[in-house]
């Protein structure tokens, strides 16, 4: 569905992406992984369109870049790490603003489907009782779960995520990430995202990226690519004893 090839982000001389290739299929949840400063989130910016970058990026074989804003909108979803709203637009409203791409014309009220896509949207993500308040006044958490219902009722094949489970508290990440699972499994859809939380990387991934320095140090399936030797690759520990140690106090 997605297939990236060579594709690299530069600054100057500093080469925040480079020359990385994957691809990504029908009914997989890749997740890119790495420590800070691997290049995931810029990766994501690439995708999204966000930023330039060299190499190709292709939506069923067709250049994103040569797909209008409104065709983008309806094939690709994309949530980044850092939303903020500047007006006292309705969580309902913003939600609302998912269905953009779907409207006839400029200006146009039509969108058949617009009003049940939102209604789903706000119940999945636990936002009814909010829909009236303003985006001003919600909490980091709130504010992430309206962002991502706004992708949600965008109803795009390929969600990209970049650190969906920012500022939720652990209900509302098992919550997500559960929804996420679920939307997944509908013919004709993938997943892209960006996770920090290795544990939820390996319950929730069925593919991943391991970045370092901008590279793919390794890619495949989630238990092929997050292996004691890789993670110890990039993170310069043993990752695996250090989970298991911060298990134990569990027990």
């Amino acid at each position: 569905m997605l297939s990236c090839r060579h594709v690299s982000v530069r600054y100057g001389d500093f080469a925040a992406v480079d020359d990385l290739s994957f691809r990504l299929e029908e009914g997989q949840w890749l997740m890119l992984a790495g420590p800070n400063g691997a290049g995931k989130s810029t990766l994501i910016e690439a995708i999204a369109r966000g930023v330039p970058y060299t190499g190709s990026i292709e939506w069923s074989g067709q250049d994103i870049l040569s797909l209008k804003p409104a065709q983008f909108a309806q094939r690709i979803g994309v949530l980044s790490q850092r939303n903020t709203v500047g007006y006292a637009y309705t969580v309902e409203e913003v939600v609302g603003l998912g269905r953009y791409a779907y409207k006839a014309g400029f200006l146009s009220g039509r969108d058949d489907d617009g009003k049940v896509r939102v209604e789903r949207a706000l119940e999945l993500t636990g936002l009814t009782a909010l829909r009236h308040a303003s985006m001003l006044t919600l909490s980091g958490g709130e504010t992430q779960r309206a962002f991502l219902a706004q992708v949600f009722a965008q109803n795009p094949q390929v969600l990209i995520l970049d650190e969906p489970a920012n500022h939720l508290d652990l209900k509302y990440q098992q919550h997500i990430f559960s929804l996420i699972q679920q939307w997944l499994k509908e013919p004709g859809r993938a997943v892209l995202s960006v996770v920090h939380d290795l544990s939820l990387a390996r319950r929730y991934g069925t593919h991943a990226v391991l970045m370092h320095h901008g590279k793919s140090v390794s890619q495949g399936r989630i238990g092929d690519v997050l292996t004691r030797d890789h993670l110890r690759q990039v993170y310069e520990m043993d990752v695996y004893a250090w989970m298991r140690e911060m298990l134990s106090q569990w027990s």
